[in-house]
């Protein structure tokens, strides 16, 4: 049996790593921004990847690596789809299907109980 304790911890868990996917996908894109020389863009990437990093070391502590690794995968999604929406790149079928596999898995892990 699981006490509710845990339950919320791991939830708190699963928050920080998505939290830290999306800081660490959006700190990048800011560094392919800032290709064009604007040194704003680059330090804003650094700040924000290093802010999905302390996530995502924070994270740890309040779930399993087993549960929480493999939630990272989302930083596939979304840096299709921030290709997508800031470049005005392409979704084939084959990143749709993609997409879904990494949702649908990232859930299923998440849902599970230990």
């Amino acid at each position: 049996m699981v006490d509710n304790v845990t339950v919320r911890g791991e939830k708190f868990g699963i928050l920080l790593m998505i939290t830290s996917s999306c800081c660490v996908c959006i700190g990048q894109l800011l560094w392919k921004i800032s290709i064009g020389g604007d040194l704003l863009y680059l330090c804003m990437g650094f700040l924000l990847h290093g802010a999905g990093f302390t996530a995502m070391v924070i994270a740890y502590k309040y779930g399993s690596v087993s549960k929480l690794q493999p939630i990272l995968s989302i930083n596939y999604v979304f840096a299709v789809l921030l290709g997508y929406i800031v470049f005005d790149e392409s979704i084939s079928l084959y990143k749709m299907a993609g997409i879904i596999i990494i949702t649908a898995s990232v859930v299923a892990i998440g849902r599970s109980v230990d």
